[in-house]
């Protein structure tokens, strides 16, 4: 609801003060700053040239005095590109809170804070406790919970502000109602290249999850459109405002691809934190897998299912069940305890180690160690018992242990022992087998039964300094995956987010995400998003057929623009070049999404001379969104103001197939067109 004009006076005489007092602080912390490099360059240039006369004790103060100078010089920096970056628009929102002793609270919202000369607050970072009112309250009583406890009162006003390039374009007074006119005018706006933030839009179902501080580990149902990514990179945002010792660096988000991980690199620094640490797990596995050159990523692994490109579904379906869990850990446990040493080992004239002394250490001294671990730790202890605590022989007795060992660390070979032996129940040539791992890049399915080996046998590779971690699109991990991932980061907490209804892995599916609760350790939560902010209700009511759903709420208004149907298609490439060009003239962006990259190569080849249109690929690492054409597998997370679904009439999608079709459909926000 737009405010009075007299109103409307008042708040544009606020912005001018605001915008007075943010250009003095920007000054002077500005000169600070200047001032404060040149102090600890100057600082540091004393202590080099008077380094020879601090003894250790003086010199490590110094140093710890250095850190600490710099620590606080790089903290004013990061503050003042904070207010750099909110000059042209300070704040969004603002609240007037009445508390239970009757004062008056009148709170300006923005993506940090700013004080006046007295140290008062004049704008309040989103994250602030108090600034949770916004999101989760209508006008009338509230509550808001911070370090010093609850506070309960009235929440008298809620407003929203239109700020460009310093100036008030427009003011409205709203409640908690979804489609009040700021989240209306966000979901008319076309997409851009990237994704943005939304902290003048978050709803309250999404501040759940975003402020959760309770839970040690959150699973995020959302169905398509609910903002699942959003509210996890706004989370991490909050968690670096309100963990104390939380930095970018500790933090790690699992992507789905490259694209999707370039696709939401603005948003964090759009909030004024740093990116963080952001990887996908083929290329964790590749980091762990060394004795391969690569390994196949999780596109061209579904790839291989939708383009009818492999040869042995079933086997794969094997390798990504639960019951390969339980078989692979029955055959390490046996393949552990038929592991000895079958000889003596001698070094040196005197030096003698009998087998049965080895396979005491083998098996008893050091059982609670990783195989490979207990050699190592095995012959650092021969090494200090024979040479008075040196370390100058563990080589030397290693190589003798190997020797003595009638087992090696050839996890290629345990691989094909495995499927071998009886504890496998899908049996296999070994001609077969020695295909699958005796080459340079190791297939997707193969290299997650591979780490599962090498990590049990040899340890994961622990990341101690992971102390958060976020997995996107959750569905596509399988349970094998989850316990490898809670095995390398054994002391974070996770944030798991997906939608079983987008699950893309033909191989494996959740009932629901929830079935993943007893996978972390601590307290953890099951929360669902179940309103779509991203298409129009008639997409929705078309995608809802694809997958027989009803639960599925849209917030944005209709558009009157049905989902257009192409069928029989006499003339492609002159139907699909004028459907292109009427969308172009109206949205920024476009995508064409094919079942497959077979269909997607085929297509550019036939339009590219026509339109100007990016092919978009699993090793893409970015995109211009104006016209695109992109396989369904690829596009997971995405959207685009305008969508063509396209597969030729000998690639149909099938029954079994359906979640991709509704991935790609659900990509869309204004008007979707069908080739079928």
């Amino acid at each position: 609801m737009a405010i009075s004009s007299e109103e409307f006076i008042k708040e544009k005489k606020i912005l001018k003060k605001v915008q007075k007092l943010l250009d003095e602080t920007l000054d002077d912390l500005g000169e600070s700053v200047s001032k404060g490099a040149d102090d600890l360059i100057e600082f540091k240039k004393m202590m080099w040239e008077n380094e020879n006369s601090f003894d250790e004790g003086e010199m490590q103060q110094v140093r710890n005095a250095t850190n600490q100078e710099e620590e606080k010089a790089l903290q004013k920096e990061r503050y003042y590109k904070k207010l750099l970056s909110i000059k042209d628009k300070p704040y969004f929102a603002s609240i007037v809170f009445k508390d239970e002793d009757d004062e008056i609270f009148n709170i300006y919202m923005s993506l940090t804070y700013l004080k006046d000369k007295e140290l008062n607050n004049i704008l309040y970072d989103w994250r602030s406790p108090i600034c949770s009112l916004f999101y989760d309250y209508e006008i009338g009583a509230c509550s808001y919970k911070a370090p010093g406890g609850e506070y309960f009162g009235e929440l008298k006003r809620k407003r929203q502000y239109k700020i460009e390039n310093n100036e008030l374009i427009g003011v409205f007074d709203n409640s908690l109602n979804i489609n009040d006119e700021v989240l209306q005018e966000v979901l008319a706006t076309e997409s851009s290249e990237k994704m943005k933030n939304v902290v003048n839009t978050i709803q309250q179902e999404q501040n759940k999850v975003i402020r959760n501080l309770e839970d040690d580990n959150l699973i995020v149902q959302g169905i398509a459109g609910s903002g699942k990514t959003t509210v996890a990179l706004h989370r991490i945002a909050f968690l670096l405002y309100r963990l104390k010792n939380l930095s970018s660096n500790n933090i790690l988000i699992f992507s789905p691809n490259n694209i999707f991980t370039e696709y939401i690199s603005d948003v964090l620094p759009s909030l004024g934190e740093a990116n963080t640490l952001q990887t996908t797990f083929a290329d964790y596995l590749a980091s762990f897998l060394t004795e391969y050159k690569d390994v196949e990523n999780f596109t061209d692994f579904v790839s291989r299912y939708y383009s009818y490109t492999e040869i042995d579904p079933e086997l794969v379906e094997y390798k990504q069940s639960d019951k390969i869990i339980d078989d692979l850990n029955a055959f390490l446990e046996n393949y552990i305890d038929n592991c000895k040493f079958i000889s003596n080992i001698q070094e040196g004239e005197s030096n003698i180690i009998t087998k049965d002394e080895l396979n005491e250490m083998l098996h008893d001294r050091y059982e609670k160690l990783p195989l490979f671990e207990r050699m190592d730790e095995i012959a650092t202890k021969l090494s200090e018992k024979f040479y008075k605590g040196a370390h100058k022989k563990v080589k030397t007795f290693l190589k003798l242990l190997k020797e003595s060992a009638n087992f090696t660390k050839d996890y290629a070979k345990i691989y094909i022992e495995f499927f071998m032996s009886d504890f496998c129940h899908y049996k296999l040539p070994e001609v077969t087998l020695k295909k699958s791992v005796n080459k340079e890049e190791i297939n997707y399915e193969d290299a997650l039964i591979l780490a599962y080996i090498k990590g049990n046998l040899e340890g994961f590779l622990y990341e101690a300094s992971i102390k958060q971690v976020i997995i996107d699109e959750a569905q596509d991990y399988n349970r094998l995956q989850y316990i490898i991932i809670n095995k390398i980061f054994k002391k974070a907490n996770f944030t798991v987010l997906g939608d079983i209804n987008q699950n893309i892995n033909p191989y494996y599916h959740y009932n629901s995400l929830e079935d993943l609760s007893d996978l972390f350790k601590g307290e953890t939560k099951y929360l669902e998003l179940l309103k779509t902010y991203r298409s129009s209700p008639e997409i929705i009511d078309y995608t809802n057929k694809i997958l027989n759903l009803k639960h599925v709420n849209a917030i944005r208004r209709d558009n009157n623009k049905p989902v257009i149907i192409r069928k029989s298609v006499s003339n492609l490439k002159d139907r699909m070049v004028d459907d292109i060009k009427t969308l172009q003239n109206e949205y920024k962006s476009t995508a064409i999404i094919t079942k497959d990259n077979r269909e997607a190569l085929a297509l550019y080849d036939l339009i590219k001379d026509e339109v100007d249109v990016s092919l978009v690929g699993a090793n893409s690492k970015s995109f211009k969104k104006e016209l695109i054409i992109i396989p369904a597998y690829i596009s997971k997370g995405l959207e685009f103001d305008s969508v063509i679904i396209y597969n030729d009439r000998n690639n149909s999608y099938k029954n079994n197939e359906r979640n991709l079709l509704y991935v790609a459909c659900t990509r869309c926000q204004h008007e979707l067109y069908i080739y079928n």
